[in-house]
């Protein structure tokens, strides 16, 4: 859809000129000119879409992936209903006149279902009536819907507005799909690129990248967390290969029942937050952002209560500090901003930080045989060969090139930087411990 005036076309051509796409102009450069975009907005009867565009959909597309839906945990309920289980129903109803479809896949989340410790591969039938939830949103007033108190008690047993609005939106495919080719792909938390389209690629700061992003300019110094608890992390192109296999299954091998695939690295590959605080700030040392405001530290914090006091502490007093000195230097003030942004993410996760789960994945690891040699390397979903220790190193140096825009060339640069912010450090702590210990001596020596 156009954004912030710029026409469709020219974002399309926008998207096509980043530098992730270079290998594949490179193998086949035709490929690129065979990509159309046509204007369209999931929050429009029928997405917005022209007359026209929508009859060439109807006579020519043969593979739908269904993955628009807003991502914010904690989005007021009207809108992730209306983007989450709405955009559905007008999926299915578009895909219904599609005379060459052959598979329809939604992308989910693995996070639908948290009432249970235990999910399998398959659509629950007690997450709600996706129709009563979208008329009562249509007859009562916003503000009331999206009060915090009425909101808890619509959602219920389910910890935000997202993972509510997703499990309806499942059960929506099982109400109104009929006949339809329907796929599910449940991934877990996602984060930057394994391989494709280059080790470490991301383009946003949600979930765990907010906190590489924090710790690694030296900003984040607590987060809320069980250092014990499975994170269950899976790089972006798993679930895309496997939604690609997925639609080859469904479209070659078509089922009555709407196959479910769990994709998630908890029971195949497993990796701790503990471990991920250690190994993060490995990396983020090895491979430091430019212009750190402090040299990265910190850690997770196991009791919310000691967090929160470190969150006042350790990021909201050096916020307040470094915006009145910035004041009275005549610059605009932005620190206090970004530690309320900051916290607000970061209370977003701490659910998912501080629970843990098991998934099935007994449809991924079948549908993983069922492929040749060549199109398990080529649509590679198995997590089981994963490096954790090189993939969070990626991972830092993706946050760091692709987040920031950060040229790797200029890391010499950022380690003498962030070794003058060690010692600088080092020197106020022993400073402190200095004027602490006369002030001791002075009360009671």
């Amino acid at each position: 859809r156009p954004k912030k005036g710029i026409e469709t076309k020219v974002r399309l051509e926008e998207l096509m000129s980043a530098k992730i796409f270079d290998k594949l102009k490179e193998s086949s450069p035709d490929v690129i000119s065979r990509v159309e975009a046509i204007n369209g907005d999931i929050t429009e009867p029928s997405f917005g879409i022209r007359k026209e565009d929508e009859q060439k959909m109807i006579e020519e597309v043969s593979v739908v992936f269904h993955s628009a839906a807003t991502i914010k945990f904690d989005e007021d309920l009207t809108k992730a209903v209306n983007l989450n289980v709405v955009a559905v129903f007008t999926m299915i109803e578009i895909c219904k006149k599609m005379k060459k479809l052959q598979a329809l896949v939604h992308v989910s989340t693995a996070y639908c279902n948290t009432q249970y410790k235990h999910i399998s591969e398959e659509i629950y039938q007690t997450n709600g009536d996706p129709v009563g939830i979208i008329e009562l949103c249509k007859r009562t007033d916003p503000a009331v819907l999206n009060s915090p108190k009425m909101t808890a008690q619509i959602i219920g047993n389910k910890p935000n507005t997202y993972t509510f609005t997703k499990a309806l939106g499942e059960s929506a495919l099982v109400t109104e799909g009929g006949c339809l080719p329907i796929v599910v792909i449940r991934p877990s938390i996602v984060v930057a690129a394994w391989r494709e389209p280059l080790p470490g690629w991301l383009e946003n700061l949600n979930g765990p990248t907010g906190i590489v992003a924090g710790a690694g300019k030296g900003v984040l110094r607590t987060v809320y967390c069980k250092r014990e608890k499975i994170a269950d992390l899976v790089p972006v192109d798993i679930p895309i290969n496997l939604a690609i296999a997925a639609a080859w299954k469904i479209a070659s091998q078509p089922s009555n029942a709407i196959p479910v695939y769990n994709c998630t690295s908890g029971s195949i590959n497993p990796i701790r937050w503990g471990q991920l605080e250690t190994m993060g700030m490995a990396s983020i040392r090895k491979y430091p952002m430019e212009n750190v405001v402090w040299y990265p530290g910190g850690s997770y914090k196991e009791s919310a209560t000691i967090n929160k006091i470190c969150q006042v502490t350790l990021h909201s007093l050096p916020a307040y500090l470094m915006d009145t000195m910035a004041y009275m230097m005549g610059k605009k003030p932005v620190m206090i901003r970004v530690v309320e942004k900051m916290h607000k993410a970061q209370k977003a996760i701490e659910y998912f930080a501080t629970n843990e789960w098991a998934w099935s994945t007994d449809n991924v690891e079948k549908l993983n045989m069922e492929l040749t040699e060549v199109d398990r390397q080529t649509f590679n979903f198995d997590l089981s060969a994963l490096s954790w220790p090189d993939f969070i190193d990626d991972y830092v140096k993706g946050t760091r090139q692709f987040v920031f825009k950060e040229d790797l060339a200029t890391l010499d640069q950022a380690r003498r930087h962030s070794d003058k912010m060690f010692w600088i450090e080092k020197c106020l702590q022993i400073l402190l411990f200095i004027v602490f210990g006369k002030l001791f001596t002075w009360l009671f020596c």
